[in-house]
């Protein structure tokens, strides 16, 4: 009895997958949930776990082949099976052919020469483009070479270490070459000049020099579906959106101060530790809700205003460029944020992201910092309207408001954002607006906190009403004059810093 293993439902919208790699080879013996092979998507790296245990008898699917939901990938046999992993082993060649293919020859010295052709053809099949173009130039035959690599693989440094060893005596015209050397030792003997010996061993000698070389210059690999999915919509993006950036530097000096100030009792209380991501989730939420063009998208020939506000991190992940959102930003407090980013850079190394975590999404942050980057133009990430760009913190001599010259912790903001439905006003205002907040942190608590308990603001003031205590109301600065007289009315102050 046999089970065949499908490709499963990889999310909305979601119809094809390339088969990345496979875990098992025919005839290994599998256990139910064992994971057996990698499906690339648009999106994520998803791993089809085997649906019940036994032995794979058949791989259907190679890797690099494209699969649609519900194909079969492969065929699992019942354990203890050798009939059906034999007939699997020679109906369907597994990834590592290269191991097998070697160790079943040498049994059969003498009819090794005529199955020597169909091996070679069936190895040259599954090695990776490199080392296949390697072996095309220098007509090799690949079973004759040791395999050293995963599995028994063929890698490229095995046919290259072939060559070095073959001295003189390969040459891009295969077999024919190796006969060259032959005439000149004949030319030698029969009275021939040294300088026709010396010719054809100064020309052999750079024959495998000229011939390895193009491939140490250049490598041809094939695009993961990944990496063809965001070549392809930020291209879209340049093609559809009317894209402008605008720009800004931000002082850093109040968040750094903040962050030192409670580290210790911020990652004590909650686990994690605090950044200046969650600050600028914040302080883009804030923003947002003032200017909600931003928070927009174009359908058709409609706006899109979007009320809730899903933050995209954008987070560099060994398979490329992933965007997981953060949903909900405005009812979650700096430390829930802190970790869910934390989460989904750790699931991102490890590819385990889902679909359902990257669909979606209101407005894109990306931190180009982390890498060094000093300023940049983002792209926008479709149907989105908005992308900011954070950058590297350097500190640099700033004139400060009594004349004096300081060094202060800078870093330069970029915004992107769609003309079309977006104003340079309106943009310039926004990154004006979150660099206030990152400037004055109290803004963005101010902006939440107080407005839930009838605040209203007014020029650089609030008028603030307090319930149950007065009916006189009394107003005060942005930053109030001592902290001792707010934790009574505001009592989340010190819990929006711990």
């Amino acid at each position: 009895m046999t089970t065949e293993i499908k490709v499963p439902a990889l999310g909305e919208s979601v119809s094809e997958a390339t088969v990345a790699k496979w875990m098992k080879a025919v005839g290994d013996i599998v256990a139910v949930d064992e994971p057996l092979v990698e499906l690339e998507t648009d999106k994520v790296t998803v791993e089809v776990p085997a649906p019940v245990a036994g032995v794979l008898a058949e791989i259907v699917s190679a890797e690099g082949s494209d699969v649609a939901v519900g194909a079969v990938l492969g065929v699992i046999g019942e354990a203890g099976s050798a009939v059906t992993a034999a007939k699997g082993t020679a109906a369907s060649p597994p990834p590592n052919e290269a191991k097998l293919a070697p160790a079943a020859a040498p049994p059969p010295p003498a009819p090794s020469p005529p199955p020597v052709p169909a091996a070679g053809a069936e190895v040259v099949a599954l090695l990776s483009p490199a080392v296949r173009k390697l072996i095309e130039e220098n007509r090799l035959d690949p079973v004759k070479i040791q395999a050293t690599g995963k599995d028994g693989r063929l890698t490229k440094g095995d046919v290259l270490a072939f060559l070095s060893t073959q001295g003189s005596g390969p040459s891009p015209a295969g077999e024919g070459a190796e006969k060259e050397p032959a005439p000149a030792p004949a030319a030698a003997d029969s009275g021939g000049t040294s300088a026709t010996v010396a010719t054809s061993q100064v020309t052999a000698a750079h024959v495998p020099v000229a011939s390895a070389a193009p491939a140490e210059r250049e490598e041809r690999v094939r695009m993961t579906r990944l990496r063809k999915m965001v070549a392809t919509r930020l291209k879209e993006a340049q093609n559809t959106a009317a894209m402008l950036t605008t720009f800004n530097e931000v002082d850093m000096s109040a968040a750094n101060g903040l962050r030192s100030r409670y580290k210790d009792s911020f990652e004590k209380k909650h686990g994690v530790r605090l950044g200046v991501m969650s600050l600028f989730c914040k302080a883009c939420v804030v923003a947002l809700k003032e200017f909600p063009a931003v928070n927009a998208a174009i359908d058709g020939d409609d706006i899109v205003y979007k009320n809730h506000y899903d933050i995209a991190i954008a987070v560099s992940s060994p398979q490329g460029l992933v965007v997981p959102v953060v949903r909900d930003c405005e009812n979650l407090s700096m430390a829930e944020i802190e970790a869910k980013i934390g989460d989904f850079g750790r699931r991102a190394r490890d590819g385990q992201l889902s679909m359902e975590e990257m669909q979606g999404g209101t407005f894109t942050i990306t931190n180009g910092g982390v890498f060094g980057s000093l300023m940049s133009t983002p792209i926008l990430n479709p149907p989105q309207s908005g992308i900011l760009g954070m950058h590297k913190t350097q500190a640099r001599p700033m004139v400060m408001p009594d004349g004096k010259i300081e060094a202060r912790p800078m870093m330069y903001l970029a915004l992107s954002y769609d003309h079309r439905i977006i104003d340079g006003r309106e943009a310039v205002s926004f990154l004006v607006r979150v660099k206030e907040c990152i400037e004055d942190p109290q803004r963005i608590l101010l902006g939440r906190s107080l407005a839930a308990r009838g605040i209203r603001a007014s020029g650089c003031s609030y008028s603030l009403i307090v319930v149950g205590c007065t009916a006189q109301p009394w107003s005060f600065d942005l930053v109030p004059p001592s902290e001792r007289e707010l934790p009574a009315l505001v009592s989340d102050f010190s819990v929006y810093a711990t």
